[in-house]
């Protein structure tokens, strides 16, 4: 579904409307207030949408852990960072989606007593967002519950995410529910290049050694549409502090995705020729970047 026009344009009619004369009709004033209304209600149908074909936290890191990859705790974000977020909306939404995200890298791996640890920061932010009772002590309970099911932990945390976004959705808070979707997909891909990143040069030679990462290296091509569905939400909401800044470089990687042409490479049976880590080389410095700007 495409927002027809940026939500900045019906808070500019509102303004306006505000500032007009007595005579101004209250008419006039009813069709502002539909237009915004309008606006919102399309605004929460596209984030539902885009949410729909946005992996869950837990698709990317169970990919990860399929694809036979060793578990790497450095690219985890530092839990203890959550109080540095405590005063800012924005940063709040975006880092519970990065914190979501390492839940599903650490059940993924049966790392479930640590993941309960970060639990506790995502808690810190859903309380701050007014999503109270989201990430509660009866999640940790069933998280415990079920330590041993890596399965019923990621429907879990699927589900409490959904509840999450949907609540925000619903309180007409769509910036919210769309940048905690941001730091969520974000903090998977960042875990997914930085394991291709960190893999070792010195043990094989090149062509083996993209033999053993093309499992990661599809994982990661594999979000070019996510990447895609991820801007159009972004876009269309408030360009507020480092939002712009990030909205820009989600430009420039659907730009790098575009470049490698994956699939007429596919088409012509010519995938070797995108394999290759030096091809994801763009994509992992842009989401370098954002992760940097979402987390600092």
């Amino acid at each position: 579904m495409k927002f027809k026009q940026p939500i900045s344009f019906f808070f500019s009619v509102l303004l306006a409307a505000g500032l007009a004369s007595c005579a101004s009709s209250s008419e006039d004033k009813s069709k502002n207030s539909d237009e915004f209304d309008e606006a919102n209600k399309s605004l929460k149908n596209q984030i539902e949408d885009v949410v729909y074909n946005i992996p869950s936290p837990s698709e990317i890191p169970y990919l990860l852990q399929a694809t036979g990859a060793e578990f790497n705790e450095t690219l985890l974000h530092d839990r203890k960072k959550v109080d540095s977020y405590n005063t800012k909306n924005d940063k709040a939404a975006m880092n519970l989606g990065v914190y979501v995200a390492d839940i599903g890298y650490l059940t993924s791996y049966d790392k479930t007593q640590d993941a309960i640890d970060y639990l506790t920061a995502c808690k810190t932010l859903a309380d701050n967002l007014g999503l109270i009772g989201t990430f509660d002590s009866e999640l940790g309970k069933q998280f415990e519950a079920n330590i041993s099911n890596k399965d019923s932990l990621a429907h879990l945390l699927d589900r409490t995410i959904k509840q999450a976004e949907a609540f925000l959705i619903d309180d007409n808070r769509n910036k919210l529910a769309a940048l905690i979707v941001t730091g969520s997909f974000i903090e998977g891909l960042y875990i997914s290049t930085g394991l291709i990143k960190s893999y070792p040069k010195n043990i094989l030679p090149e062509d083996s050694r993209n033999l053993v990462l093309t499992p990661l290296m599809r994982v990661v091509l594999e979000q070019r549409k996510a990447v895609s569905e991820l801007l159009k939400i972004l876009s269309s909401v408030e360009q507020t502090g480092n939002i712009a800044t990030i909205t820009g470089d989600l430009k420039n990687l659907e730009a790098a995705y575009s470049k490698l042409n994956i699939e007429e490479q596919i088409k012509n049976n010519r995938a070797d020729l995108v394999l290759t880590d030096k091809n994801l080389e763009e994509i992992t410095t842009i989401v370098e970047k954002v992760r940097k700007d979402i987390t600092e």
